[in-house]
């Protein structure tokens, strides 16, 4: 009870101080976001001396301790004026100085309790308020005090009660916020009146020029107004729930640019703006490095909801559209299916799900285009080629590819999706679709991004080849090929080089816009986070614009890419017209001159049962050795054969179904594949 007092020195005291709000840095170290964290107390940032105003710490001093810049921790006179208050009953006054004051603070046990206790808790408080100013300076403990005291309810430091009283910064202390300061420090939790009239009192006492009602009515809009503390900085709050979950306030330096994240911010806002009559509320948008994948702007919601919202635009989950159509067109490409150049028809589908329902595509524009090349079909985002493509790579490689692209969505197997994958029925969100773009614009390399500077950039993992990446690439900066949909004059065409694809989900809910340049990658959703439809917004109307503006934004040096070794480019003619003669990209060995429609399906030959997606069913009372399936085309070729499940096969006399799922390819007489169907057989096992 009467050992030395234990006190921490100010650099401790200083060093252990948390705020209740967690702080994100832009990459440069200015102040990006401030996010409450801690709700066990309120406390913002430390507060130096020097940052208040002068004449308003000086009126706290001389309220709480006037002769504290002469004694040395005890104001005897304080303290006997004290004593005989309490023996005369004319007043209670402490007479405890700041520096015993803070001694309490910093070690509550030496306040003691009523009685006894109490003088013996005095006592303590003296003797640690000596060994303070034996070892303290004096604006130490005039700065430790001011933060560590509380003024108002759960406020605690001059710089929170000051944010929450008065809504601006300590420097900024007018002498009668002083007043209220002070007369809040002798009561923390009094009524209004109360604080009023000890302000007055105080303002007779250290300031006989200012008027009484004046100071009263001050009190009255300070204790009146919101008690909530808005931050100061506010550019990012859902990457802030992203980075700050911790129970102190903590600073973290990020990847981000803070002035790129309000031009994005006030762009995606404006926009937004002129959408409100189609119905659509809020957007999201994410800017990307190409080179380490550090992220330099992360705007997850409108900035005029986004405080108000706990949705992430970025990470939350919505249907992909037409946005996967590059990466399932690559595979067909990277396999040799399909070269830029091949024909595909674009007419009306009508395929087996493997429900049993029918799946029939349509494009944007409700109309067909005919036969058109692969490039045009995916730069002008035609749908019924997109499917058929798909078909062509295979399900399940298209479904295998997509999660090494980093979708995590994608958890099923490529039968359960079906060809409604090409036209984007699968889950993306905005973070995955922005990288596998940036994977694209890094010829085919993917690694995470990053959202901490300090972290080294993660290796990278070869995902695509760079052959195939290239052509996608091309096609998706080709403002030709994209013109049969989009027309010449569009948002996705830049006064420089950039390649970028739009997508719209099923219903008008989600509406995307992706692309890059050599630097940056870039991507924005507009839509409404319930999932309510939007009126009239495609892909061009919506996303792109905003796309547009942040691309011109950018820091750019314009380059194109380099193409890979691998690709030969040659001068290519239509026989039939079906689009303009031009120089095309193609893998060596796959390069044509002419390309010629050999026709259509009736002509080659196709597959006319089992059709994709039919189950078939065995049934348990005819015997294994007798029941018998037979494929079937249509015409009729000679020289052609069947191939299931990558064997080929003589079914002359059927095939005998196992259960599984199957996959079955028609061959023509050079080994080529004309048609083929994936199907399921149910039934018995042995």
């Amino acid at each position: 009870m009467w050992g030395e007092p234990q006190l921490p020195d100010f650099a401790r005291v200083r060093a252990n101080w948390h705020a209740s709000d967690g702080v994100l840095l832009d990459r440069h170290g200015a102040i990006l976001h401030e996010m409450r964290v801690s709700f066990v107390g309120r406390r913002l940032a430390w507060t130096s001396l020097q940052e208040i105003a002068p004449a308003a710490l000086a009126i706290i001093v001389r309220a709480e301790d006037q002769r504290f810049y002469s004694h040395h921790g005890v104001d005897v006179r304080a303290l006997a004026a004290s004593l005989w208050g309490r023996l005369t009953g004319k007043g209670r006054r402490g007479g405890s100085t700041i520096s015993m004051q803070l001694a309490g603070l910093l070690n509550p046990e030496m306040t003691g309790r009523p009685g006894l206790r109490s003088l013996v808790g005095k006592w303590r408080q003296m003797r640690a308020a000596w060994k303070l100013e034996s070892t303290w300076s004096k604006n130490a403990i005039l700065e430790a005090y001011v933060n560590r005291v509380s003024f108002r309810g759960e406020w605690e430091g001059i710089g929170t009660a000051t944010r929450g009283l008065f809504n601006k910064s300590v420097g900024g202390l007018t002498p009668a916020e002083g007043i209220i300061l002070a007369a809040l420090l002798r009561a923390p939790s009094a009524t209004l009146p109360q604080v009023a009239q000890r302000a007055c009192q105080l303002k007779n006492r250290l300031a006989a020029d200012m008027s009484c009602a004046t100071l009263q009515e001050e009190v009255a809009n300070a204790l009146t107004r919101n008690q909530w503390i808005e931050p100061l900085h506010a550019a990012a709050p859902q990457l802030a729930r992203w980075l700050l979950p911790g129970e102190h306030g903590e600073t973290i330096r990020t990847t981000i640019d803070g002035n790129l994240q309000h031009s994005v911010r006030d762009i995606l806002a404006d926009h937004l703006s002129h959408l409100k009559a189609q119905n659509v509320h809020h957007g999201a948008a994410l800017v990307v490095n190409n080179a380490h994948g550090d992220v330099v702007a992360y705007v997850g919601n409108h900035p005029q909801a986004e405080a108000l919202s706990q949705v992430d635009g970025i990470k939350a989950l919505r249907q992909a559209g037409s946005t996967l159509k590059p990466f399932l067109y690559g595979l067909a490409l990277e396999k040799r299916l399909l070269t830029a150049a091949s024909l595909l028809e674009d007419a009306p589908l009508d395929l087996m799900t493997p429900g049993g329902g029918l799946y029939v595509p349509r494009n944007y524009e409700e109309d067909f285009k005919g036969w058109v090349s692969v490039r045009t079909a995916l730069a002008s985002s035609l749908n019924v080629p997109a499917v058929k493509t798909l078909l062509l790579a295979g399900l399940e490689p298209a479904v295998q590819r997509l999660r090494r692209l980093g979708f995590s969505a994608i958890v099923k197997d490529g039968l359960y999706y079906g060809p409604a994958l090409a036209l984007g029925s699968v889950e993306v969100s905005l973070w995955q679709l922005v990288n596998s773009y940036r994977t694209l614009a890094n010829e085919g390399l993917y690694s995470p991004l990053r959202l901490i500077p300090d972290e080294s950039p993660p290796a990278r993992e070869r995902v695509l080849p760079p052959e195939a990446s290239f052509l996608i690439t091309d096609i998706l900066a080709d403002p030709s090929a994209r013109a049969l949909t989009f027309g010449l004059d569009n948002p996705l065409n830049l006064p420089f080089w950039s390649a970028a694809k739009t997508g719209t989900s099923k219903g008008m809910r989600d509406n995307w816009c992706v692309g890059f340049t050599r630097e940056w990658s870039v991507g924005v959703w507009v839509g409404n986070f319930s999932g309510e439809s939007m009126h009239d917004v495609s892909g061009i109307t919506g996303a792109a614009p905003v796309w547009h503006a942040i691309m011109t934004t950018l820091p750019s040096a314009h380059r194109e890419p380099a193409p890979p070794r691998g690709l030969v480019k040659t001068r290519t003619v239509f026989a039939g017209n079906e689009e303009a003669e031009r120089d095309e990209w193609y893998l060596t060995g796959t390069e044509m001159e002419r390309v010629e429609r050999a026709g259509n399906w009736q002509l080659r030959g196709r597959i006319v049962y089992p059709e994709t997606g039919v189950i078939l069913a065995l049934d348990p009372d005819i015997p294994k050795s007798r029941e018998r399936v037979f494929f079937r085309m249509e015409p009729q070729q000679p020289g052609y054969r069947w191939r299931l499940n990558g064997v080929e096969m003589d079914t002359e006399n059927g095939w005998s179904p196992t259960p599984g799922h199957h996959r079955l390819e028609l061959l023509n007489s050079r080994g080529e594949t004309m048609d083929n169907t994936t199907f399921e057989v149910r039934g018995r096992s042995g």
